[in-house]
């Protein structure tokens, strides 16, 4: 459900779950994970390239497979919180094409993206807070940083839908394109060909220190585990899965 290709440097992630329209799984998440976390040691992969498949990006979590996944009541040692962890200390270029939805962590894993190229008629949207949750993946951290207080609030909190305009405004999309899946291959390429070590270099000086955004991300992952057995929480996991049904 997650394909893996490695073409000239380029390590291409491809959500391949149409049928759900690419929710992912545990499963998808380890597999994740294990690709990232492979970057480190694999001189081979020059970048990352994250894309969707269908006219779809990712409609998020598969809700039925995370609850079964987080019934511990800790996240800790689950693929999902692995993956988050690998994004953060990802040293390879990594570059998102998104078609159609990205819902969830759909959208807040792009802002560990270096580079997003989006369709026009993508959709971005982080339901948290409807379904009784908060944030993930460091994205009470790194949105305000990016987008500013107000428009993080907006998309973190309210939940409202961004369209591929509104998030290019923001300043999470970077570049708007009918062939964004090819334009982002492009730049894959290009940051694949360059001298690999003035990359990395580079890269983390713009980063800075990861430790703060790590440290948000298992904050937050303990406040998501707490919330998930909260009444609300639950209440909204019932009536999702009620008109899912």
């Amino acid at each position: 459900m997650i394909e893996k290709t490695l073409t000239e440097g380029v390590c291409l992630l491809r959500f391949a779950r149409p049928e759900k329209k690419n929710a992912l799984t545990a499963a998808m998440y380890q597999a994740l994970a294990e690709a990232l976390e492979e970057g480190r040691d694999n001189p081979e992969i020059r970048c990352f390239l994250i894309a969707g498949s269908s006219g779809c990006f990712t409609a998020g979590n598969d809700i039925a497979d995370f609850i079964k996944m987080a019934s511990g009541g800790d996240l800790e040692g689950t693929p999902v919180l692995r993956f988050l962890k690998a994004l953060a200390l990802n040293e390879k270029p990594l570059v998102a094409a998104v078609d159609g939805l990205a819902i969830g962590v759909g959208t807040t894993l792009l802002m560990h993206c270096d580079m997003v190229f989006a369709t026009p008629k993508s959709l971005f949207k982080t339901p948290f807070l409807d379904l009784g949750l908060v944030p993930e993946a460091g994205s009470s951290l790194l949105g305000p940083l990016i987008m500013g207080h107000q428009r993080a609030f907006e998309l973190l909190c309210l939940g409202e839908s961004f369209s591929a305009e509104r998030a290019h405004s923001a300043g999470f999309v970077n570049h708007i394109s009918e062939a964004a899946e090819d334009e982002a291959m492009a730049c894959a390429h290009k940051l694949s060909a360059k001298p690999a070590e003035a990359l990395r270099l580079s890269r983390d000086l713009l980063l800075g220190d990861r430790s703060a955004v790590l440290a948000r991300i298992e904050f937050e992952a303990r406040i998501f585990a707490e919330r998930l057995a909260a009444a609300e929480t639950q209440a909204a996991f019932q009536a999702f899965m009620t008109r899912k049904g």
